[in-house]
């Protein structure tokens, strides 16, 4: 094995609130702290049942682009929707840029949705591998509760009216000693003064029924909206970031913390480091992800696309629109170049010479 001792990534958690500031605060604490290049894959299965699956996940892509622009990230979108068929959570090409990524991401739609299309796929085995060898994993919203290791039926409850129960989630934090149930969008208000839309929408009442049915070692962790939680393996710590709270309910205790402040992460269960970092992945696919080498990255393509920002930043330019100006340079710099203004006009440049 190549990687005799390779460090886990984080695993970073969101109540809700992807593109907005603190999904932005959120996504740039951990673009900081990765690698060059930041290589980024935006998985669309947890909205994989709806028709705008690809849109959805394009928005969080569009986003990322403007936001780490610093970062100079390689974002891909993967329509890895479901098990079987075109769109295959076990397809090997849709897979593969799994392996080039240092940063994976799967965000909203339904937890129960994404627990079932990546349980047991080739998709999430090969998350779990990279996350493993040093790669982030960034779950918010419904993903967030598709992770621990019960899936709250969030639209079979509060949508069909179904009967509380819990489903299987993909327990990604298991094999680390932690029994963590995830509960996003926590102090959510929508409802207003009528319905109490708290708990991830089914409310207080129901949720303290719910939890009276999970295993007495189960740690529940709330996340408000807005709010986000980085676990740092390595470091055995966690560090809050957004603008609200997040809660720890263990044996009977409830413990809250704030935007900025750290905790041991034996707050949330009994942690272990992993003895061997294969455990549990069936064998062809951690020897895949453990041998992958990235392919060197080449020059980006001078498109036609490129030359028409560079050629509309111009006129903006002399026409003094100097906010329009900076915009469009921004956006040429997603794709790959940077522009230096001199005396002979705009010349481009690969970003990094």
């Amino acid at each position: 094995m190549p990687h005799s001792s390779p460090i886990p990534g984080w695993i970073a958690l969101l109540g809700s609130g992807e593109t907005a500031a603190a999904g932005g605060q959120w996504f740039e604490q951990i673009a900081a702290a990765l690698p060059a290049p930041v290589n980024i894959a935006v998985m669309e299965t947890p909205a994989g049942f709806e028709l705008n699956a690809r849109r959805v996940a394009e928005r969080v892509s569009e986003f990322l682009k403007i936001r780490l622009q610093n970062y100079r990230p390689r974002i891909e979108t993967l329509s890895l929707r479901h098990r079987g068929g075109p769109f295959s959570t076990d397809d090997p090409a849709l897979c593969q840029p799994l392996l080039d990524s240092n940063l994976i991401y799967l965000g909203a739609g339904s937890p129960t949705y994404t627990a079932r299309q990546l349980s047991g796929s080739l998709a999430w085995d090969l998350v779990q591998a990279r996350h493993r060898l040093g790669a982030t994993v960034g779950l918010a919203s419904a993903a967030a509760i598709a992770a621990g290791t019960h899936a709250l039926p969030v639209y079979e409850i509060f949508k069909a009216g179904m009967d509380l129960h819990w489903r299987t989630g993909l327990d990604l934090l298991g094999a680390f000693g932690l029994s963590l149930v995830i509960v996003s969008h926590w102090n959510n208000n929508d409802g207003g003064a009528e319905l109490d839309t708290s708990r991830c929408f089914v409310g207080q009442e129901r949720f303290r029924q719910l939890t009276s049915t999970l295993p007495a070692d189960s740690v529940i962790l709330g996340l408000d909206e807005h709010t986000g939680l980085i676990l740092d393996l390595a470091a055995a710590e966690c560090r809050v970031v957004g603008r609200d709270t997040i809660h720890i309910l263990r044996a009977g205790q409830d413990m809250t913390f704030h935007n900025g402040e750290t905790f041991p992460i034996h707050l949330l269960g009994d942690y272990h480091p992993l003895e061997d970092p294969s455990m549990g992945l069936p064998a062809a696919v951690w020897q895949q992800a453990a041998d992958f080498s990235p392919a060197p990255n080449a020059q980006p393509e001078l498109s036609a696309q490129v030359q028409e920002l560079l050629a509309r930043r111009q006129a903006a330019r002399e026409a003094q629109q100097w906010a329009e100006a900076d915009r469009l340079r921004a956006e040429i710099a997603t794709l790959g170049w940077q522009v230096k203004d001199t005396a002979a006009g705009p010349q481009l440049e690969p970003m990094g010479e």
